[in-house]
């Protein structure tokens, strides 16, 4: 098993957002993860496109976890594409470590939907991921943006953003 290592060198936070502390992660979906061989480069070390990966398993686990299943999106006529995507990678994951895929709906106005990610050690001491991921309400028919989301939607959702117009 790979132990982490504390000393390794870390870019510094650029943003506010980058800044860990113990109260942002009161109100966040956690999501664990356990990086595999089939997560990894030749190295050892987890190819940059699994952490999108995790971040959509994450979003559509914490969406479940409010009722909200993603076949029934679909269902409606619904899928929610991702049209803007910012990630800093801050430090590795490696073969073997565990890790929290911390996930939280920041913003949802009108048909778009703001997610804030973090990836973290399991002692939330190391900061490995941070990103921001914003989906629109796409009617599939049509091929169009929505005007507004599905009503169930809409009021399952307000019960997750920390900031909902």
């Amino acid at each position: 098993m790979t132990e982490e290592k504390p000393n390794q060198p870390q870019l510094p936070p650029t943003s506010a957002i980058d800044r860990l502390t113990k109260a942002e992660f009161d109100n966040w979906f956690e999501y664990p993860v356990r990086v595999q061989p089939h997560h990894t480069d030749y190295a050892g070390i987890v190819w940059h496109g699994n952490y999108l990966t995790w971040m959509e398993e994450a979003r559509v686990e914490c969406l479940r976890s409010i009722g909200i299943e993603f076949a029934d999106l679909v269902a409606l006529g619904c899928d929610l594409p991702v049209v803007e995507l910012s990630i800093r990678y801050h430090q590795s994951l490696q073969l073997g470590m565990m890790a929290l895929l911390k996930t939280r709906m920041a913003e949802v106005t009108g048909v778009r939907m703001n997610w804030d990610y973090r990836i973290v050690s399991t002692d939330e001491q190391q900061l490995y991921v941070t990103a921001q991921v914003t989906l629109v309400a796409l009617d599939r028919q049509k091929g169009k943006i929505m005007r507004q989301l599905p009503p169930a939607f809409k009021n399952a959702l307000a019960k997750i953003s920390t900031s909902y117009k």
